[in-house]
């Protein structure tokens, strides 16, 4: 009776296995840490905090942000400098001409980093670039580690494909069959929200 039983559990947990272990392909849907919700917010240029007169010493400064979870955080730092009430402490996220100018050019040059028989993959700073005449089915993020999800429509067999982007934004890219469609998982370097747009020739995943 014993080895019967085993025998029956042995199936069902083998019926449930799934096509490519390396490429989940059930469950997947839920992120429980994050969200790919746009929020539009402006983006910080320059504030201003003006002192007491009595101030003297800067001691610590403090900043509280908000994370993609919706959770509050802070983060300070130590000072001990000297400084002048009369004059705002300024907080500021500001390049300046020339890193704009140099940044614009940038942003339209984009470097080959990968490539399948039905996919090539193309980065610049936070975009991902996508070609492939394959129908897209589904994108989703997923977290630990942080990554992006593309299932295109092909059936088709071939061997996984995993290529490491070091000191790139985009650090891997790993490509596996299932039935019916293949899979592209895109590792992140950090904690991000995406947009995804269609182009003539394929996909463009901007970063947030």
């Amino acid at each position: 009776m014993i080895k019967v039983l085993l025998v029956v559990l042995f199936f069902l947990f083998t019926l449930e296995a799934r096509e490519n272990p390396f490429f989940p392909a059930k469950g997947e849907k839920d992120i429980p840490f994050t969200s790919n919700e746009s929020q539009n917010i402006q983006a910080l240029k320059r504030a201003t905090i003006a002192l007491p007169p009595q101030a003297r010493v800067l001691k610590k400064v403090t900043i509280e942000y908000k994370n993609l979870d919706g959770s509050i955080e802070s983060k300070s730092i130590e000072l001990d400098n000297a400084v002048d009430w009369h004059l705002p402490i300024f907080i500021s996220q500001s390049y300046t001409e020339q890193k704009i100018k140099n940044r614009a050019k940038k942003k339209q040059v984009f470097k080959k980093v990968a490539s399948v028989k039905f996919a090539t993959f193309f980065t610049n700073a936070k975009t991902l670039k996508i070609i492939t005449n394959d129908t897209m089915l589904r994108n989703f993020l997923l977290v630990q580690p942080h990554r992006i999800v593309i299932d295109f429509q092909r059936d088709a067999s071939f061997k996984s494909y995993v290529k490491d982007l070091p000191k790139n934004i985009f650090t891997q890219i790993r490509v596996g069959n299932h039935s019916n469609y293949y899979r592209v998982v895109v590792e992140l370097d950090g904690y991000y929200k995406y947009t995804m747009k269609k182009i003539k020739e394929g996909y463009i995943f901007e970063l947030m």
